[in-house]
């Protein structure tokens, strides 16, 4: 008799702010359903995650894997590459954001021997029944396999909408663990898929298209109502590309989690222009809801590298209206910021930095995240980043490194690349983020970063970021604050958040 259990492996995102891994609680619950069993190993909470992955293939039938680019890639080609060695008749597949956007190189790695591109909710089921039958996974659409070495592409698998998809495996997750390691109970949920816009940088178009879909109201107030209660969840992160595209459905679900009762925060992603659109009293009933933040775009203060972005919809204006209004409403703005796009120069730089003190200023409490500019293959801007140089990993094993904090970018490197990044470290000095994980620092460290603020917004007002010894001060006060210990550096694979 075949194994009926799956095991899925997904490797460190970030120890600090760590909860389950949503798009394995989407794959199992086709599984669960067709009876079989899905063992979930997280390396950031499953202490000697290793030795624990290789008892538990023992008697599986698969290893499964899922991923974006980044930094996680360097423990699933680890994990990859051991469980092949031990076990070569058990295949190894990988999903996720980045095998659905580099299909061909993620394939050629040696180890892996089928990957997943797009949802993976029915693919990966029909995938694992091809295993346990002995049969060829020819004929299975959204599946790319080997044979004899040679990689075979099956026809795309057509995308359903998020209304024809299964719930997630909640019950799968170990909250506790999750909770254990940043200090809060939270998990992430998906109310709805894609975004109708097409920003240059963004690679959502290359996975899901701009068809924006999404749940009924009344389904998702009944969904977060039962998971926050149910798992005794303090925080829900909407993880939607753009929540607020359907405005009358935003506001039938803050209603309908009002009458519910249940109290919790919640923080949702969507586009400065959508947010300008609603009223402060429309804001506050979401604020009465439960949320809390709503994370956007604005990407940069220069109106000429927004049309670089493709950022037609958005004005200057805008962010300013989103910041007012949810500021009145009690919600906390926060916005994405992006240097190094092709065409930023030091007077667009400078527009942006304007901006984010101008923004801090007026409204305290608003929130900035920044990062450099890379360009991620299935983005509009890919090709255009060929053409100024970009030199883009030839494998999978090295994307691992291929992250914005340490980019370097042809029109960016160097001395001014350096500059880029010691104004970033003087913004986070300037203004302090609010982080999801809960840790405590003592008051004679907030209290040398309360100081060291001052200095380091004159330096961003006046564009100096010589001799930095703000930074020297605050690296120095950090070494006796003692985090939870990553798997990887959490800062390579989140943009930086600094808050007002």
């Amino acid at each position: 008799m075949h194994s009926k259990k799956i095991v899925f492996f997904f490797p460190a995102f970030s120890s600090q702010e760590a909860t389950a891994p949503l798009g394995i609680l989407a794959v199992s619950t086709p599984l669960l359903r067709a009876g079989y069993q899905a063992t979930i190993i997280d390396s950031t909470i499953t202490p000697n995650f290793r030795k624990r992955v290789i008892e538990e293939l023992r008697d599986a039938l698969c290893l499964a894997i899922s991923l974006v680019t980044g930094p996680m890639i360097r423990e699933t080609v680890e994990i990859g590459r051991v469980a092949k060695e031990i076990y070569p008749e058990k295949p190894v597949i990988l999903g996720g954001w980045h095998p659905s956007l580099l299909p061909d190189q993620t394939l050629a790695a040696a180890f892996v021997d089928v990957i997943v591109k797009g949802q993976g909710e029915d693919a990966l089921l029909e995938i694992v029944q091809k295993i346990e039958a002995g049969e060829s996974f020819e004929g299975v659409a959204g599946a790319a396999y080997k044979v004899d070495g040679r990689l075979r592409f099956n026809p795309p698998r057509p995308l359903k909408p998020i209304r024809e998809l299964p719930p997630k495996a909640y019950h799968l997750a170990d909250f506790d663990a999750y909770e254990r390691v940043c200090g809060r109970r939270w998990a992430m949920y998906t109310s709805s898929l894609a975004c109708p816009y097409d920003c240059a940088y963004c690679t959502n178009n290359g996975v899901y298209g701009r068809k924006w879909n999404a749940l009924e109201a009344g389904q998702v107030v009944e969904e977060v109502s039962d998971l926050v209660t149910r798992y005794g969840l303090s925080l829900l992160w909407v993880v939607d590309d753009n929540f607020l595209v359907d405005h009358d459905r935003a506001l039938e679900i803050a209603e309908g989690i009002v009458r519910r009762g249940v109290r919790f925060d919640w923080s949702i992603q969507a586009s400065t222009n959508l947010v300008s659109r609603f009223s402060v009293d429309e804001l506050k009933l979401l604020r009465r809801a439960g949320l809390s933040q709503v994370s956007q775009g604005a990407d940069s203060g220069s109106p000429a590298v927004l049309r670089l972005m493709n950022k037609t919809f958005q004005k200057i204006d805008t962010i300013y209206t989103a910041a007012d209004k949810l500021t009145q409403a009690g919600i906390r703005p926060s916005f994405n910021m992006i240097f190094g796009f092709p065409g930023e120069g030091e007077k667009e730089r400078r527009e942006s930095i304007a901006l984010i003190m101008d923004i801090c200023r007026r409204y305290p409490g608003a929130e900035f995240w920044t990062n450099i500019f890379t360009p991620y293959p299935g983005s509009p801007v890919m090709q255009q980043a060929f053409e100024l140089g970009i030199q883009v990993p030839r494998s999978l094993e090295d994307w691992a490194d291929f992250f914005p904090r340490y980019t370097t970018l042809p029109w960016l490197k160097g001395r001014k690349h350096q500059e880029v990044q010691t104004m970033r470290e003087y913004l986070r000095l300037a203004f302090h983020r609010i982080p999801i994980g809960r840790m405590r620092t003592p008051a004679w460290v907030r209290a040398i970063h309360e100081m060291i603020s001052v200095p380091a917004r004159w330096r961003l007002d006046h564009n100096y970021y010589g001799l930095p010894l703000e930074i020297w001060l605050k690296n120095f006060a950090n070494r006796f604050v003692e985090p939870p210990k990553s798997k990887v550096d959490a800062h390579r694979l989140e943009a930086e958040a600094v808050t007002c």
